[in-house]
């Protein structure tokens, strides 16, 4: 289960949103932004990644209009940063979704 959220695009893509708990732990989560045909691929894109247990339920935190950009100029689609605390400005990078994958896959 995920906070979150998705914007229907003008030319009828979506990209999806997504807050997720960092499974090591840690003080925060990860935003996930996902560019797909529609809500169902974007999260068949997570699950098929290995994040099975991700559904989207409602639209309580939609993505905003820099981070559609940021997803719209990825090649892949599908990146990731650290979930902001609150209100905070975040000011770290958005990253390759295969850098998660990899940082999550070494053991701790």
């Amino acid at each position: 289960m995920a906070a979150g959220g998705f914007c229907k695009l003008p030319h009828g893509t979506v990209v999806v949103a997504l807050n997720l708990p960092i499974p090591a732990g840690g003080p925060a989560g990860v935003r996930v932004l996902v560019h797909a045909q529609n809500r169902a691929r974007a999260l068949t894109r997570l699950s098929n990644l290995g994040m099975r247990a991700v559904f989207l339920r409602g639209n309580a935190q939609p993505p905003t209009p820099d981070e559609i950009t940021a997803v719209l100029h990825h090649p892949d689609g599908l990146i990731w940063r650290t979930a902001p605390d609150g209100e905070a400005i975040v000011t770290e990078l958005w990253r390759p979704i295969r850098d998660l994958l990899r940082r999550s896959a070494t053991p701790a």
